[in-house]
C-alpha cells in the first residue's frame, strides 16, 4: 500500500497483523450487538482520531487520554462469546452472544406483543418522512 507519512512524504508499506485481525473481527461482532448505532457512529469516528494521534506519536496528549475514557465508558458491558471460521486468509463470524446484547427476537421479530405495536412503525415512518415531504411540497410550490 501506498501511504502518506506524518512529514508528507508518501511510502510503501505493507502490514500484516494476523491476530489482530481475528480480534477486531470478533470485538465488532460484540460491539454490533450491544451498542446503539449512535454510539457505534461515534466510536467509529474518534476511533479514526485515536489512530491518528497515535501514529503521530502523541500518547501523552490529553486528547487521547479523553479518547480512553470515552471508550472505556461505552465498552464496559462488551463481553461475550464470539465463534470463527478462519479459511484462507478470511475471516467469518458464526455465531455471537452476549448476556448485554439489545437485540431480542421477541421485539424484533414484530410478533404481536407489549413491547411492539405495529402502529408504532406507520407514525414514526410518517414522522421520520416529514423532512422529504416538506422538501418535496416546496419544490412544487405548494
Amino acid at each position: 500500500m501506498v501511504e502518506i507519512r506524518l512529514v508528507g512524504m508518501k511510502s510503501r508499506g505493507v502490514y500484516e497483523t494476523p491476530g489482530g485481525t481475528i480480534l477486531f473481527a470478533a470485538v465488532l461482532e460484540l460491539e454490533s450487538l450491544i451498542l446503539d448505532r449512535e454510539t457505534m457512529q461515534v466510536k467509529d469516528s474518534l476511533a479514526l482520531k485515536y489512530a491518528e494521534l497515535v501514529y503521530a506519536g502523541r500518547w501523552f496528549d490529553p486528547l487521547r487520554e479523553s479518547l480512553d475514557a470515552f471508550m472505556e465508558n461505552i465498552t464496559k458491558t462488551t463481553t461475550g462469546s464470539v465463534t470463527l471460521k478462519l479459511y484462507k486468509g478470511s475471516v467469518t463470524v458464526t455465531s455471537r452472544s452476549s448476556p448485554f446484547s439489545l437485540y431480542r427476537q421477541d421485539i424484533s421479530s414484530f410478533e404481536s406483543g407489549d413491547i411492539y405495536d405495529q402502529a408504532d412503525a406507520a407514525g414514526f415512518i410518517r414522522l421520520y418522512g416529514l423532512p422529504m415531504r416538506v422538501r418535496a411540497m416546496l419544490e412544487k410550490g405548494i
